[in-house]
């Protein structure tokens, strides 16, 4: 009787699927205007599916999960990097690291295509690409002590690919923290009550560390609250400080908050993880999880219907927020949303190190991907809701005229600028139309609906807390990168106890990047982001199917090598294209052609160095497959646990 009902109830789920699916696209009543509802039903119902059998598919018979196996938490233990932590609290850890800006932004800059394309890439890729990336590349990492993806790379295929590597992963990096801050700053310039918030989030998460660490140690719940009431006060504080002299202060330029940016990456770099990065990291998966499913219930109650159309006329080329046809730059500027590369940094980083039972695997690696694609289906809803021309008129610096002429007029942006109390038309990025389609769907709940301008503020400062979590992170990470480098020269220099090495490489990482924002744009740093984070994740692809190969799994090698290949066709035409389309700009007289020159450089070094890789790992299968190449004894026999290992519960 069980099973029936479990078969009834999986039978159930995809019915509702099919049929919220079947209306999302239009292939069922094509006339009637589509309600955000049915997405979420849509994006839940798959995602269920996805897990309990695709994501059951590849923990017993791809990666065949075994619990008795010692994890590197146990053996290496050290009560610092390697330390056993409860499943659901290292989920929560797992998904504030690789949950970023890029869910929130890139789904809301692809809306230009229309909603359809990205709703369809979201759906698919986070299950076949993104999940499957993340949850092997975190089972290869366990299975190596935790080593880094480019350590992984140097064991399994070689140490040229494995340099090569080290070097993809910090270009990529770089391209990507310059692409996350470059939304920050289109959000808060001349916006004196958002920089007040997110300013006075450095010192609550100074105060959260000093009193976790030595006020009162370990009292985490207290110092929770302590952390969320002081953040809620900020947020109805800070408008208090519009018309007065502190407005000031807070008021600054894009040049002047691309200039503060870089010296607090520099500074959250510099300084010790518990002071501010950890602190920071804790408080905002609270934000981020609680406002996410604030959202879905906020959808639910109001239940909007999407004003955004299933396709625009940029499907092909010439869209005034990314420039270029619907492939590959949907793909592109989507990005984490369906599959991040930045993901595979995380799975062979603290993640690996910390996971008490093998077969967490899946609840942590495939489970965090499928919910991060929920979220960037909520900041799909959170666009698609506006009116097309206030939409459009946010995200680019046309004139409403011009967008009228395009067929999208402007209806509702000074009646929306009134109620949050900045002017919101011309700040591309995609951070202030998600903001202002999130507070519009809280706003429309009764109790809710006179605090516009509050629930406005509170997500640009819940967005912003996204991406300096990633900023944070990706500094310190690409900090590790150029010490270690540093130290094949000067061996020293890469250890990463030494204070002149670290301050030395934080410096570089933050120059790099702080130059990409002082002097780039959405439409050119965006879809350099987007470009180089696909990129490092078809390589995370490449470097798993070796692992499966390695593994004596060949028969399942598609599971990452369908996917490799597409993401290959994607990367590989964008960065072409950028090339192309930046030759004629970097060979001109304007002033920004050094820029340009710039990005054309760094493009063209990432493509090569993936290609190499690519080049000696298909050498390097030809070889395992035929047998040319031994494979050697890669897969580890079980280690059953024992009373020094104890197994632990669910």
């Amino acid at each position: 009787m069980k099973k029936l009902l479990k078969i009834a109830f999986w039978i159930v789920i995809s019915l509702l699927f099919a049929l919220s699916f079947a209306i999302v696209t239009q292939i069922y009543n094509p006339q009637e205007k589509i309600n955000a509802l049915w997405i979420v039903t849509a994006a839940a119902t798959f995602y269920m599916l996805a897990y309990r059998f695709y994501g059951a598919f590849l923990a017993a018979k791809v990666l065949a999960l075994d619990e008795t196996r010692v994890t590197p938490a146990y053996r290496l233990n050290d009560n610092t990097n390697y330390y056993p932590t409860n499943k659901w609290v290292l989920f929560g850890h797992h998904f504030a690291a690789i949950a970023g800006a890029g869910p929130l932004i890139g789904p809301v800059l692809a809306a230009q295509f229309g909603y359809l394309p990205g709703f369809l890439w979201i759906l698919i890729g986070s299950v076949v690409a993104g999940g499957v990336h993340d949850m092997v590349i975190l089972v290869a990492s366990i299975r190596k002590d935790g080593k880094s993806l480019a350590e992984i790379a140097k064991e399994e295929i070689g140490p040229v690919t494995g340099l090569a590597a080290l070097f993809a992963v910090l270009f990529i990096l770089i391209v990507a923290i310059a692409g996350l801050g470059l939304v920050v700053v289109n959000s808060l310039y001349n916006n004196p009550w958002g920089t007040f918030i997110i300013a006075m989030t450095i010192p609550i998460a100074l105060l959260m560390g000093v009193y976790m660490k030595s006020i009162r140690p370990e009292k985490v719940l207290e110092t929770s609250i302590i952390g969320i009431v002081l953040l809620l006060i900020t947020v109805i504080y800070g408008r208090h400080i519009l018309g007065t002299s502190i407005e000031g202060f807070f008021t600054l330029n894009q040049h002047n908050l691309a200039i503060t940016l870089a010296v607090y990456g520099f500074v959250a770099s510099v300084l010790p993880v518990w002071l501010l990065l950890a602190p920071r990291d804790y408080l905002s998966s609270f934000m981020k999880i609680g406002v996410i499913l604030l959202l879905a219930i906020g959808v639910v109650a109001v239940h909007p219907d999407l004003h955004l159309p299933a396709l625009t006329q940029f499907i092909h080329g010439n869209g005034p927020i990314i420039p270029g046809k619907l492939f590959p730059f949907v793909f592109i500027t989507i990005a984490c949303g369906a599959i991040s590369g930045f993901h595979s940094l995380i799975s062979s980083g603290t993640t690996p190190k910390m996971i008490e039972n093998e077969k967490y695997a899946l609840p942590i690696g495939y489970g965090a991907m499928l919910t991060e694609g929920f979220v960037s289906m909520m900041a799909l809803i959170a666009a698609a809701v506006l009116i097309p021309g206030d939409y459009l008129a946010i995200n680019t610096h046309l004139s409403f005229d011009t967008l009228a002429q395009m067929g999208f007029p402007v209806d509702k942006i000074n009646d929306l600028s009134k109620l949050v109390g900045i002017d919101l038309a011309g700040r591309p990025g995609g951070a202030v139309s998600l903001a202002v389609g999130m507070a519009y769907i809280f706003s429309s709940i009764p109790f809710l609906s006179h605090l516009m301008a509050y629930l406005y503020q509170f997500a640009i400062m819940f967005e912003a807390l996204f991406i300096l979590t990633t900023i944070d992170a990706g500094t310190r990470v690409a900090r590790y990168v150029v010490q270690e480098l540093g130290g094949y020269v000067y061996k020293p220099f890469g250890e990463l106890r030494s204070l002149s090495g670290n301050i030395i490489a934080s410096l570089l990482v933050v120059i790099a990047w702080g130059y990409f924002i002082y002097t780039g744009s959405v439409q050119t740093i965006w879809r350099m982001f987007g470009t180089a984070n696909q990129l490092l994740a078809m390589l995370a692809l490449c470097i798993g199917t070796t692992v499966i190969i390695k593994m004596n799994k060949i028969k399942y090698i598609w599971v990452t090598l369908i996917p490799m290949l597409f993401m290959l066709s994607t990367t590989f035409t964008a960065g072409i294209t950028l090339i192309i389309e930046y030759i004629p700009k970097a060979l001109s007289s304007q002033p920004d052609a050094y820029s340009f020159m710039i990005n054309i450089v760094l493009l063209g070094l990432m493509i090569l160095l993936a290609l190499f890789i690519l080049l000696d790992s298909v050498y390097k299968w030809y070889g395992f497959i035929t047998g040319k190449r031994p494979i050697g004894n890669n897969k580890e026999q079980p280690s059953q646990y024992s009373k020094e290992f104890p197994k632990m519960s669910d």
